[in-house]
C-alpha cells in the first residue's frame, strides 16, 4: 500500500475504473463518493478522505494520505467530530492492513501517543492496537 502515488490524478485515473454516473435516485452519499473519485488526490480534504475511507473506496491510495494527515494532526476532523478521520482509519477491516506493515506501525505509534482522545476514538484505538499487537503488523506472518 505504501508506494508513490500521483497526487495530481484522481482515483478513477489511478484505478483505471470510471464509475457510471449515479442515478437520479442515488443518495447524497453515493453522489458524493462518485464525485470524490473524480477529484485529484491533492485536492482531497480531511472530510473527503474520511468519507472515502468509511466507504472503503480507493483505500490503497487514500489510507497513506490519511496517515500523512494523522502524523501531523492525530485528531484531525472532517465534518463530524474531532478525530473522525482517525476513527475512520482505525475501523477498517484487518484485511485492509495486510501487506502494509509500515502503515500499521505508523498508526499504532499515532494512537499510542494520544494524550486524551474522546471515548469512541479511545475504544477504537484500543481495539486496533489489540488486533495488531499480536504480530506487530497483521501481515499474516
Amino acid at each position: 500500500m505504501n508506494r508513490q502515488i500521483s497526487r495530481d490524478r484522481s482515483l478513477e485515473e489511478l484505478e483505471h475504473d470510471r464509475w457510471p454516473a449515479p442515478s437520479g435516485e442515488a443518495t447524497r452519499l453515493v453522489a458524493t463518493v462518485h464525485a470524490l473519485r473524480r477529484k485529484p488526490l491533492v485536492a482531497l480534504t480531511v472530510e473527503d478522505l474520511r468519507v472515502l475511507i468509511r466507504q472503503d473506496v480507493g483505500l490503497v491510495h487514500v489510507l497513506p494520505l490519511a496517515l500523512e494527515v494523522l502524523r501531523k494532526h492525530p485528531m484531525a476532523d472532517g465534518d463530524l467530530y474531532e478525530g473522525d478521520l482517525l476513527s475512520a482509519v482505525l475501523t477498517r477491516q484487518p484485511e485492509v492492513w495486510r501487506g502494509s506493515p509500515e502503515l500499521v506501525r505508523d498508526l499504532c505509534m499515532i494512537v499510542s501517543e494520544l494524550a486524551d482522545p474522546p471515548s469512541p476514538v479511545r475504544q477504537e484505538a484500543s481495539r486496533f492496537l489489540a488486533r495488531h499487537a499480536a504480530d506487530g503488523s497483521d501481515s499474516g506472518a
